[in-house]
């Protein structure tokens, strides 16, 4: 798991910030499937937002937030209410499509 600097999660908030959810977690909780689709999502986009619709409790979401990345081998960005964000580089470089910063002068203006 990458280990993020707080400027490269300010960083990639600000690229998540118009995202929609692409993966919406139910009732039904983690299920096989339900990574498949994380997996998935991780390869083609690097980074995504995930959906808690049944689950309102923080604790239960820290919770599944934290076996999403021990299955996935993703970094936490952020969560905001009922939504999280998760970061994960493609494992070709060539083909990474989110280009983190190594420094926070290296962060481009808006």
């Amino acid at each position: 798991m990458l280990v993020l600097k707080g400027f490269q999660k300010h960083y990639l908030r600000g690229l998540a910030h118009h995202l929609k959810p692409l993966v919406l977690i139910g009732q039904q909780g983690i299920t096989p499937a339900l990574m498949a689709s994380i997996e998935e999502a991780l390869h083609a986009h690097e980074l995504i937002k995930i959906k808690f619709n049944d689950f309102k409790e923080k604790e239960v979401k820290d919770a599944l937030i934290r076996e999403i990345l021990a299955e996935s081998g993703a970094t936490h960005v952020d969560t905001i209410g009922h939504m999280a964000i998760v970061y994960r580089p493609c494992k070709v470089t060539e083909k990474r499509k989110i280009r983190l910063p190594k420094t926070a002068s290296e962060i481009p203006s808006r």
